[in-house]
């Protein structure tokens, strides 16, 4: 073992291809680099990965990512003279239903949406691609001509050769004993990392330890979700036809992948049945190990596959690969920094295509480090998406284990989990449910999705579809209750912060991209910006005392927000920052006959003059005192009722007793994401995010002005932008077809040519229309007047659909109606 340093900017603690590609990048940009292995390289579970490397995913940049990696594994022989066993062959994927076929056809279309080719392919083509399948089951097939395979072991030593050579210090057999934090003004920060071999003073440290990151982790209160999951795959004798340029091979319908072995085939798959391993913690010593194959729980696999492959029947078995890897609750890695603490990495949660996202990953993670920020929005894989529920490990494998077992299920859109389930319920959970809810969930929380109507026919249950679900005639009945009189939501499950002292609004302001320190009572909604002027945040502020400000945010956003916030505020700034969330349930009631009903139900006065829009105030009603904020994301008139939890019930039943007569009704989420879609609200993970400013998202509005003395974080990036001009804008789509159905991430075409795609789409049932949201790109500039010189068409699924241009919001563009 190499002679420890006493000190070194960064170190990498693991040694598979996530901690050896992260090490090699810190080191390519000149960071001072350890990296620290408990045994040999590769020697946890890289080694015994099955090595495909697709890299088509839902979300523009986690494609990037995957792109990134190939185009790194492509040159990486040439770079180090070290073998990595790259093959670019491509991939192919196939469908063998209907519903099958229109998924890989919105497939394509996400394809080309983010820049990759993806041909579709009949059987018989998909056939003279990979010879060895019977075809007679397949409506058809994709090809990515670009994915590929590699040899884990070969391209985790060449990465590892690369961080030598870049002056990175690469270090075996050394385990990490523990780490030490120092003190901060906020929250404490890396000092130094401690192995048997000594001492080494760092600034971060990353945690590339797979499998063992959770236990680890939880030791210093950092919660990393990943449980093992035994994951096997057998590798035969050669076969006929099987050639080294044989693309890898998907078949989702049978649950199965391939790739070419040694003139044989590599084939594994996931199971609907996973095995959970190490339950009750992983044995000591385990490296280089591999799991007793389990033949009779392969056997269905192998099933599916004889079916595939004919020739598998008379074909040789070399091998059963079993062995763990580590399986996050919803299928996506985990990167970034630890929340609440300072200087903590984490590169973990694989879901067994690590190999894959590997290169991109280190990139990433590499970047995070050494800028204090990613290469780019990583929303889908931040560690901060997780919440409470993810600290309990029962929970975690329970819904771990739903996810490896639909890896390969059809993603239909709106999807549900439904594992480990109920967890969080606000108090009128029950409640909801007597009125017909189908409930979704969000971190946790059970929220109301719909309310079926059972003289209607209709139960509360997702009938999954592409086109026209179950659901569409009840979400259209609510939308248009909220347009016409009232509706009345549960949105407990919002995120709620105090931040409390004498520099709370102050501190606040700096930090906040809209004018927040204004006077007690004033409502402001607010984007939070970083350096280059991306939004952080977006939510909304209450100035509910001299002394303290009141956050909203999104459900999912919470361990986000906060952690973001907490960081941001200075360190001397004479304010804390608190979770409220669950000590206020709230109730949204919104439409034109919301006033009238909350007239009915508080003596205080809800006038126009006596409670304006964007005002928060406290009011009275069925014994409990509300915060009531002027405000609702449905457009129209309505207010967010935010109550104690104790007194939910009663205040939701006093509102529906009132609303009797005002055509009151409860409606959920989905009515929601229809209104706004109409109205032209932003979503943030979708529409906006750390990629998008304020000025490309058309929310110049919410920004302080250019007069203001306030040093905002953000606005020197704002500045600059205006200078330049924008080379993206966000803008509407409308289809008069209301049935067309958006989901996101088609392409936008202007005048035949690729522009962008769409960020969020559905149906907007008041204007019967289909609606679409996304980013027109133009390294020349995106001034109106090009924009709306232009003829534009969507690609649905591979179809082209003439669409119009919505520069504004589709429906009351003046924003009257919630100002009423």
């Amino acid at each position: 073992m190499n002679a420890l340093p006493s000190s070194a900017r960064v170190v990498v603690v693991g040694g598979g291809i996530v901690g050896c590609s992260t090490a090699y990048h810190l080191a390519r940009l000149g960071v001072e680099t350890v990296l620290l292995e408990r045994a040999k390289l590769t020697s946890g579970t890289t080694f015994h990965a099955a090595g495909l490397v697709g890299q088509l995913r839902a979300n523009a940049n986690i494609t990037e990512l995957l792109g990134y990696s190939v185009a790194l594994y492509a040159g990486l022989e040439e770079e180090t003279g070290l073998a990595s066993g790259w093959k670019g062959n491509g991939g192919l994927r196939l469908a063998c239903n209907a519903a099958r076929w229109e998924e890989v056809r919105r497939q394509a279309t996400t394809a080309r949406s983010f820049g990759l080719e993806m041909s579709l392919l009949t059987p018989t083509e998909a056939q003279a691609l990979w010879p060895p399948m019977d075809v007679g089951d397949v409506v058809g097939a994709a090809f990515l001509p670009s994915d590929g395979q590699a040899n884990p072991s070969d391209i985790t030593a060449a990465l590892a050769r690369g961080a030598r050579t870049a002056g990175a210090l690469v270090v075996e057999d050394c385990p990490v004993l523990d780490l030490e934090f120092a003190s901060g003004a906020r929250r404490d920060r890396v000092r130094a990392v401690v192995t048997e071999a000594g001492r080494i003073e760092c600034e971060r440290v990353v945690l590339c330890t797979g499998m063992w990151t959770r236990a680890f982790a939880a030791r210093f209160g950092v919660d990393v979700p990943l449980v093992p999951v035994r994951h096997q795959y057998l590798v035969t004798e050669p076969i006929a036809g099987v050639t080294d340029a044989l693309p890898t091979l998907r078949d989702p319908d049978r649950l199965t992948y391939y790739k070419e072995e040694v003139g044989g085939l590599a084939l594994g798959g996931y199971e609907p049945d996973p095995v959970p391993w190490a339950v009750d913690g992983i044995p000591q010593g385990f490296h280089f190990t591999l799991l007793d194959g389990d033949v009779e729980h392969f056997g269905p696999t192998l099933e599916l596959a004889l079916g595939r492959v004919p020739a598998l029947a008379e074909t040789g078995v070399k091998t059963l690969v079993s062995g763990p890897e580590s399986f996050t609750p919803d299928g996506n890695f985990i990167l970034g920094e630890a929340p609440g603490l300072d200087g903590l990495f984490v590169g973990a949660g694989f879901n067994a295509y690590g190999i894959a996202a590997g290169g991109g990953a280190g990139m990433a993670l590499a970047e995070w480090v050494h800028h204090a920020h990613p290469p780019f929005d990583l929303w889908p894989v931040d560690i901060r998406r997780f919440g409470r529920p993810h600290r309990d490990v029962g929970w975690t494998r329970e819904r771990t284990l739903e996810a490896y077992a639909k890896h390969y299920a059809i993603a239909w859109p709106n999807d549900e989990m439904r594992s480990a389930r109920p967890c969080r319920r606000s108090p009128l959970y029950a409640a909801l449910a007597e009125r017909g809810a189908s409930f979704g969930e969000k971190l946790g929380w059970e929220r109301p999705n719909w309310f079926a109507d059972p003289e209607r026919g209709e139960r509360p249950v997702d009938e999954p579809a592409f086109g026209r679900p179950n659901w569409q005639d009840a979400v259209a009945r609510e939308h248009r209750a909220a347009r016409e009189r009232a509706v009345l939501i549960d949105q407990s499950s919002f995120a709620k912060f105090v931040l409390k002292g004498p520099d709370a609004a102050a501190a606040l302001d700096r930090i906040a991209a809209n004018d927040v320190d204004r006077p007690v009572g004033t409502l402001v909604y607010t984007q939070m910006l970083n350096d280059r002027g991306g939004i952080e945040c977006d939510l909304t502020v209450a100035r509910t005392a001299r002394d303290e400000c009141y956050i909203v945010t999104g459900t999912g956003f919470a361990t986000h927000d906060f952690d973001w916030i907490s960081r941001a505020l200075p360190d001397d700034a004479r304010a804390e920052l608190l979770d409220v969330t669950s000590a206020f349930a709230v109730l949204t009631l919104a439409g034109p006959t919301s006033r009238a009903i909350l007239a009915a139900v508080t003596d205080d006065d809800v006038s126009p003059q006596g409670f304006p829009f964007a005002r928060v105030r406290t009011l009275h009603v069925a014994g409990a005192p509300l915060r009531a904020l002027r405000v609702s994301y449905v457009g129209e008139l309505g207010w967010e009722l935010h109550v104690p939890t104790e007194h939910a019930l009663a205040v939701y039943e006093r509102l529906h007793a009132a609303g009797a007569t005002h055509g009151l009704v409860d409606a959920g989420y989905r009515a929601i994401e229809s209104c706004r879609l109409e109205k032209g609200y932003r979503a943030w993970g979708g529409d906006i995010g750390p990629d998008h400013t304020p000025l490309e998202a058309g929310l110049g509005w919410a920004l302080k002005p250019a007069s203001s003395p306030i040093p905002w974080r953000g606005r020197e990036a704002i500045a600059r932008q205006r200078r330049e001009g924008l080379k993206k804008r966000l803008v509407g789509f409308t289809v008069a077809d209301p049935d067309l159905a958006l989901h996101g991430r088609e392409t936008i075409l202007r005048d035949g040519e690729a522009v962008g795609w769409l960020s969020s789409g559905g149906r907007g049932h008041h204007l019967g229309l289909a609606i679409g949201y996304g980013y027109v790109r133009r390294a020349a500039g995106v001034e109106e007047a090009w924009l709306r010189a232009g003829r534009y068409a969507l690609d649905v699924a591979s179809r082209t659909v003439a669409c119009e241009l919505a520069l504004e919001p589709p429906y009351d563009p003046g924003n009257l109606r919630p100002r009423s």
